[in-house]
């Protein structure tokens, strides 16, 4: 079997976005096709200035919300990254590949990092390497696809690009990943600024529909989403960003095709109901499954330290076997205990 490997980052409240880009997917058809491990990737929200303790408050509902979005851990592997660490043995090394101009070209670091100088700040070290971990968890487990949102894309060519290079230098020690994407709402967008991704990281409410929204909540959301100009229903993702992203959220939700969907509806306000209605149904059994998980915290620990187990299992031998490749020498082995005499004096 393949072997697919994704993560979620602990650093907000997880969306509808990643429901509809990632999970359900996940749940649906890669825990089931793959050796799949899917992992809440904790030192990633280290990069920014973060509270600990809600890090360790949103791991724990990320972990939950997997389980309750259908991951079975009999069928795939669910862990959290910092528990296995080979992550940051593997990192390091793939920085001692990666070069300066790579990282400083990612359009996040980019992003962020001019809006830091705006406000005369600047950006922690981790901001810029951060891409290096991301290729680490990926290429510990000798992953053969990486199933992502739009937006994480160049990250996973980030990976390829390294494990090339580090299997031409030292010999060939990584698979060589690729990138997959669903078929529809690869990226849901923000219901209030439709050319912006629906980001869990952004705290502006209005646009974002979260996973344990109450129904309400979700339908007001949705009925107070940002369309275009004009009466016409169309589905046109340059000229008609709103409409286009209530469609695509309606096709995900229901299974149709956002083109299709759109003909059937003669004005704006049919297709947010619609649209709101669909969204509440879909994330019904997600939070009664969440319920049921955040009521047995016993359960999600062991959940997650047995995909611990099993992660560092695969991972090691990976990361061991590139220590080895780049030079490195290997730890001498535990000195024996003197033998016990035959003859011991009396």
């Amino acid at each position: 079997m393949k072997r697919v490997f994704s993560g979620v980052k602990p650093t907000g409240h997880l969306t509808l976005g990643n429901y509809l880009g990632a999970l359900r997917r996940w749940a649906e058809v890669d825990q089931h096709r793959a050796d799949a491990l899917f992992c809440v990737v904790d030192l990633h929200a280290l990069t920014v200035d973060h509270d600990p303790a809600r890090v360790r408050r949103l791991s724990r509902q990320a972990a939950t919300l997997l389980l309750a979005a259908g991951l079975d851990p009999r069928s795939c592997t669910v862990f959290v990254q910092s528990h296995v660490d080979e992550h940051a043995r593997l990192s390091y090394l793939l920085e001692c590949v990666a070069t300066d101009g790579e990282m400083r070209r990612m359009v996040q670091y980019r992003e962020k990092s001019a809006r830091e100088r705006e406000r005369g700040g600047s950006v922690r070290l981790s901001l810029l390497t951060y891409p290096v971990l991301m290729a680490a968890d990926i290429l510990a487990y000798g992953t053969d696809e990486v199933p992502v949102g739009d937006d994480q894309t160049q990250h996973v060519e980030l990976t390829r690009d390294l494990a090339v290079r580090f299997n031409q230098r030292y010999g060939h020690t990584f698979v060589v990943p690729r990138a997959t994407h669903p078929p529809v709402a690869a990226r849901v967008m923000n219901l209030q600024t439709p050319t912006s991704k629906m980001g869990k990281s952004d705290d502006s409410g209005p646009g974002i529909v979260y996973l344990l929204d109450e129904p309400e909540a979700v339908r007001k959301k949705v009925m107070r989403a940002v369309t275009d100009s004009g009466r016409e229903v169309v589905y046109d993702r340059e000229e008609r960003p709103g409409l286009a992203n209530l469609l695509e959220i309606l096709a995900a939700c229901t299974g149709g095709d956002p083109e299709a969907l759109a003909g059937a509806y003669g004005s704006y306000g049919a297709l947010k109901k619609d649209t709101a209605d669909a969204v509440v149904e879909v994330l019904r059994p997600v939070q009664a499954r969440h319920r049921e998980l955040a009521a047995d915290p016993v359960e999600v620990e062991r959940v997650l330290r047995d995909g611990a187990e099993k992660a560092r299992a695969m991972a090691r031998p990976v990361v061991d076997r590139a220590y080895r490749a780049i030079g490195l020498l290997a730890p001498a082995a535990e000195a024996a205990p003197d033998p016990v005499p035959t003859n011991a004096a009396r």
